[in-house]
């Protein structure tokens, strides 16, 4: 055989060989990153999980559920006079509109419809 000849079949025997092995490397490479992504996600849903589990053992403490229905619901025992304490930073504007916001027209949106329709 020819050096020519002899190089040719070595480099198609090394052609072969790469392609063989370039499918397999890159699935199992495609496939480890997938892993990782998944268990960087099981790792976040643990930790939530976890604090869901410490916020319903604080829960399972009536006095914690009495706390959080005074605290969240403004509820009162019976016989009990509640107070609000409004501060002034706690207000709302009550003058002009709100910020951002464009004032809504009055009428419906058939009339709103017609009215561009017609050039009015």
């Amino acid at each position: 055989m020819s050096t020519t000849r002899r190089a040719a079949v070595v480099a198609i025997v090394v052609c072969a060989l790469a392609f063989t092995i370039a499918v397999p490397l890159r699935t199992y490479l495609s496939q480890k990153s997938e892993v990782n992504e998944q268990q960087q996600l099981q790792s976040e849903l643990q930790r939530s999980v976890a604090q869901l589990e410490g916020r319903k053992a604080e829960l399972s403490d009536p006095a914690q559920i009495e706390a959080e229905a005074r605290k969240r619901f403004g509820f009162v025992k019976p016989g009990e006079t509640p107070y609000i304490v409004q501060l002034p930073e706690d207000k709302a504007p009550e003058q002009g509109e709100p910020q951002g916001q464009q004032p809504v027209p009055a009428g419906s949106w058939y009339e709103k419809l017609w009215d561009q329709v017609a050039g009015g």
